[in-house]
Order: C-alpha cells, then sequence, then structure tokens
C-alpha cells in the first residue's frame, strides 16, 4: 500500500493546549483515500475524518507537499501512444477529453507533479494499460 503521511502540531481552539494533527493519503482498492486524526494533549478534543475521491483537501495536499516535497511522474517511453495514457488519466481524474488531452502532453514533456501518492496512484493505471512510467521524488 503506497501511503505518505504527517503529523502537525497546533494549537487546540478549545483549550489553548497542543493539538496533534495526523493527516495523510493512501491507496485503497485503487482509489486515492485522504484521512485527518485530531487529538488534543490537554482536552477531550478529539476527531476522525476520511475522505475519497479525486480531491484531497488542500490543507493536507499543502502539509504533504511541504514535509516530504514533490514527487514526478515521468513516461519512460514519451513515445508511447497517447490513446492509453489518456484513458489512466480519464480513469484516476474523471477528466474531460481535452483536459486529459492537455495533461498527456504535460506528462509527455516535463512530467507530472503532485504528491507521491497522487502519482503512484496514475502510474498504477498507466501499468494496468501497459504504459511503463517512473516516479521520482527528487528531481532538479
Amino acid at each position: 500500500m503506497t501511503a505518505q503521511g504527517v503529523k502537525i502540531r497546533t494549537r487546540c481552539e478549545a483549550c489553548g493546549g497542543v493539538l496533534i494533527l495526523d493527516t495523510g493519503q493512501f491507496i485503497e482498492r485503487g482509489r486515492l483515500r485522504w484521512g485527518t486524526e485530531g487529538n488534543c494533549q490537554s482536552c477531550p478534543v478529539a476527531w476522525c475524518e476520511q475522505g475519497s475521491g479525486d480531491v484531497t483537501p488542500q490543507e493536507i495536499r499543502q502539509a504533504l507537499l511541504a514535509e516530504h516535497g514533490p514527487a514526478r511522474l515521468r513516461l519512460t517511453e514519451p513515445e508511447a501512444s497517447a490513446v492509453p495514457v489518456l484513458r489512466a488519466l480519464r480513469d484516476v481524474h474523471g477528466l474531460s477529453l481535452a483536459r486529459a488531452r492537455a495533461m498527456t502532453q504535460e506528462l509527455k514533456s516535463n512530467g507530472l507533479t503532485g504528491t507521491l501518492v497522487e502519482m503512484e496512484l496514475v502510474a498504477a493505471r498507466l501499468r494496468h494499460y501497459s504504459v511503463e512510467s517512473a516516479v521520482a521524488t527528487s528531481f532538479s
């Protein structure tokens, strides 16, 4: 299972104590999922929230990118047929054909960037359509 998380210490709005947020993204059954748990060290405030779909809340994405940096997905064979790439991108993101074409061009030229989990999800869907790709977490 591909997963990435981060722990954030912040101020509890209820009591002013230390609130620990454990937040992240993961892939489950071929779908992108996200979760966050909050737990105050000084009072009974606590919660857990999970979701799935094409969009992870921006505060979770930004925390992951700030902690771990972006990942880049590139095709290992840039001359690969656009048809399976389009299918993969539409499967993962539910894109219109026009948006999937633009994203395919971006993938074939510079690659796509996002969180590690997001890029691994696209890479898995590309493999499903026999398109080889690679995800890198350190690049220039």
